[in-house]
């Protein structure tokens, strides 16, 4: 038996839509697959999670233990990648005090906020680094490293730290790849 899930077996877990060539560990987690789309090209390895409203484009690797939970919508554009331990927020409890904090918890109990995360084509997320909710990461960004993304990344940067931080440019060499492949 193969570490990854058969094309009918991902096909019986009800994706919205699913591309050719995905590889999906027998190890990861998928909570609301009905609000998935997942493109072609696709990994996903063992001991991800992924929750909610999520649509992943094409050739994207989401490397061991990551996490996305989409409860607002989080979209990976073609050509991203998440390294280990990555971690993605579309929404957030309020931990001020003034409410409580869980999803078993009434929902006017409680005061999540968030939004949209978006990842853009090219972008590559580094290893432990966690993305807050409602912001973009920009074409081409390469993010280091446990670092915290709590604003919007500009194009075709390196940013780095916590929270991250504009680091220097990034080269837009890999382009040539990605017009050969396609």
């Amino acid at each position: 038996m193969s570490s990854f899930l058969s094309e009918s077996e991902i096909a019986e877990m009800g994706f919205k839509s699913v591309g050719g060539n995905v590889l999906i560990s027998r190890k990861a987690s998928f909570y609301a697959a009905a609000k998935m789309s997942i493109g072609s090209n696709v990994r996903i390895d063992d001991f991800c999670i992924l929750s909610g409203t999520i649509t992943l484009g094409n050739n994207i690797h989401i490397a061991a233990y990551s996490a996305i939970y989409g409860a607002m919508g989080v979209m990976m554009e073609d050509y991203t990648g998440l390294s280990p331990r990555c971690t993605v927020f579309s929404a957030m409890d309020d931990f001020g005090g003034d409410y409580l904090i869980s999803p078993m918890s009434k929902s006017e109990y409680t005061n999540v906020q968030g939004g949209l995360v978006t990842i853009k084509r090219y972008s590559q997320i580094g290893s432990g680094t966690t993305i807050f909710p409602n912001l973009t990461i920009g074409e081409g960004v390469a993010v280091g490293a446990m670092s915290l993304v709590c604003s919007n990344l500009d194009d075709w940067g390196i940013y780095i730290g916590v929270p991250a931080k504009y680091h220097k440019p990034r080269s837009k060499g890999l382009l040539k790849f990605v017009r050969k492949e396609e």
